[in-house]
C-alpha cells in the first residue's frame, strides 16, 4: 500500500546530512510494514491531485504555525477535509496534528505556557510513554467528534482521534537523540529558553518508547488494508 507523505517543512540543513529530511526520517520509522511511500512537498505547494493518490496519509511536523499565513495552509486544510471525507486513514505528527484539528474545526495557538523540547512522559491509553517533543503551540480547542488519547501534564490534547481512520500526535515518534541534539543546536538556540535546552540535553542518553507509538500509527493507516 501507498503511504502519502505530506511534507509541511523541512529539517535544519545541518540535520540533514546525518538524519535526511522529514520524509526519510517517517520512512525509517515505518519501515518493515510493506509501505511504499509517495512524498509532496506542500510546503513548497507540490500537491496530490486528490485523496486517491495514495492509500493513507501522514502530515509531518513543521516550523510553522498552522494559524500563519502560508499560501500552503488553504489547499492542505481543503485536502485534509477531502481525505477525511473520502474515509482515509491519516495520521498526523506534531504540526500535522495541530493543522488535521484546524482543518476539521479546532483551535491551535502559540501556547502561553512555553515550550516543550526533548523527552517528555505522556498518558496514551491508559499507559505512561516517554517520547521527544518539540513545539510551542498546541491543539487548545477541540474538533468535534475529536478524542483525546493521550496527554501530559504540559500538553492536555496530545493525541487525539477522529474515529478510528485518523489519529494525530504531538510528539515527534521520528525524532531520535541526535535530531533533538541536531535541534537543540539550530533551532533552539536564541530561540528556545536554555534551561528547556539544557534539560533536553540531560535527556538525550534516555529511552524513548517510540515503538509503542509507531504501533499505533501503523494500526491507523493499515486500515485501508482491512477496508481493501
Amino acid at each position: 500500500m501507498i503511504i502519502g507523505i505530506l511534507q509541511t517543512g523541512h529539517a535544519p540543513d545541518e540535520l540533514q546530512p546525518s538524519h535526511g529530511d522529514f520524509e526519510h526520517m517517517f520512512q525509517r520509522l515505518l519501515s518493515g510494514h510493506g509501505f511504499e511511500f509517495r512524498v509532496f512537498d506542500v510546503v513548497d505547494m507540490d500537491f496530490p491531485d486528490g485523496p486517491q493518490a495514495a492509500d493513507a496519509w501522514l502530515v509531518t511536523g513543521s516550523k510553522h504555525g498552522a494559524y500563519e499565513d502560508h499560501p500552503f495552509i488553504p489547499p492542505l486544510e481543503n485536502l485534509i477535509r477531502a481525505i477525511r471525507d473520502a474515509d482515509q486513514p491519516m495520521v498526523g505528527i506534531c504540526f500535522g496534528h495541530q493543522i488535521i484539528a484546524q482543518a476539521l474545526g479546532g483551535t491551535v495557538e502559540k501556547f502561553a505556557g512555553g515550550w516543550s523540547v526533548g523527552r517528555q512522559a505522556y498518558e496514551v491509553d491508559g499507559t505512561t510513554v516517554h517520547l521527544n517533543a518539540w513545539h510551542q503551540d498546541q491543539v487548545v480547542d477541540l474538533p468535534k467528534g475529536a478524542e483525546v488519547r493521550g496527554s501530559s501534564d504540559f500538553c492536555a490534547n496530545a493525541v487525539l482521534a477522529y474515529g478510528d481512520k485518523i489519529l494525530t500526535v504531538q510528539p515527534h515518534p521520528e525524532f531520535d537523540a541526535g535530531a533533538i541534539a541536531g535541534l537543540i543546536a539550530t533551532r533552539g538556540k536564541g530561540i528556545v529558553p536554555e534551561p528547556l535546552l539544557d534539560g533536553a540535553r540531560a535527556g538525550l542518553d534516555q529511552p524513548v518508547d517510540t515503538q509503542a507509538l509507531t504501533t499505533l500509527l501503523v494500526s491507523v493507516l493499515t486500515k485501508a488494508r482491512v477496508d481493501a
